[in-house]
């Protein structure tokens, strides 16, 4: 018996990686340039260049996605101990991973109905850091269902439960709490996130082309730093990119050079200060400038 253990541990042991194994895999470096962005209570427009690392993985019953994004502003949003317009721009660096379990394929059923292909379960986290006085850490994990549709490249729907903790680095602890953040770290409440991801790829002509992006609807999350209720965000970047390294050299999925676009409504659920005043810059609307080697 004990022989019988052994030798189904071992099976299983040896199993575990072939069934792990990247079926496929897509790994770049992108890059993209706007001078548009906005940071909440910052009247001015911001000038960012960002630099990307993303990697995509598939195996036999699921995926995983990891992107690293590394924001330089310019002096408009200044590091900490700089002011507005002198001095150095802030570094931001924002990290987001997802894991996806295909659920018809891990129990063997067939889960398509209309134009869905499979059902997945996704689950993952958020972490951030920026050097800014307000020194933000930003820890969000998530967890949800997924529904894969059908189509040329991919479209997923999102539905996920959220749960954030962050920090607050103005002056916290000022006695009668009338500093910007009374409370240096918040625990917000659970919120709801819908989330749309796209990767379209279609031809005009002799020209091949991507339609790429995503968009978080993240509902209100209780009350921020200072008391003030949240308001639900939006969130949406998107692109159109041409596969240059296709038209060059006839390789797929090389080399991509396009325009996009990002949408950001209430930025991190900020929308008034604790008087009712607006705050300035919760709102973005920008064209990019955009880059992928892949490899």
């Amino acid at each position: 018996m004990q022989a019988q253990r052994t030798a189904a541990a071992l099976a299983i042991a040896l199993a575990a990686p072939a069934a792990l194994a990247a079926t496929w895999s897509d790994t770049f470096i992108g890059y993209r340039y706007g001078t548009g962005f906005r940071e909440p209570n910052n009247v001015n427009d911001v000038e960012k260049h960002v630099l990307q690392f993303t990697h995509a993985s598939g195996y036999s019953i699921g995926q995983n996605f990891v992107n690293l994004d590394i924001l330089q502003s310019d002096d408009k949003d200044p590091s900490s101990g700089n002011a507005i317009g002198g001095g150095n721009g802030a570094t931001e660096f924002y990290l987001t991973y997802r894991h996806q379990i295909h659920l018809g394929k891990a129990f063997d059923k067939n889960l398509a109905f209309g134009p869905v292909k499979e059902v997945a379960l996704t689950a993952g986290f958020e972490l951030n850091t920026k050097n800014t006085a307000f020194a933000p850490r930003k820890r969000l994990i998530v967890a949800g269902p997924t529904l894969k549709f059908d189509v040329p490249g991919f479209l997923d729907v999102s539905l996920l439960a959220g749960k954030e903790w962050n920090h607050c680095g103005l002056n916290p602890g000022t006695p009668g709490g009338l500093d910007p953040c009374p409370k240096s770290d918040v625990s917000f409440e659970p919120q709801w996130i819908i989330s749309v991801s796209w990767g379209i790829p279609f031809q005009a002509g002799p020209v091949p082309l991507k339609f790429q992006g995503f968009l978080n609807h993240l509902s209100e999350k209780g009350k921020d730093y200072a008391g003030v209720k949240t308001e639900a965000e939006i969130l949406m970047r998107t692109s159109l990119m041409v596969d240059v390294g296709q038209m060059v050299s006839g390789r797929k999925n090389t080399f991509l050079m396009g325009v996009g676009y990002e949408l950001w409504r209430n930025k991190f659920g900020n929308h008034a200060f604790a008087s009712g005043r607006e705050k300035p810059g919760i709102d973005t609307d920008t064209p990019t400038f955009q880059m992928e080697w892949h490899f």
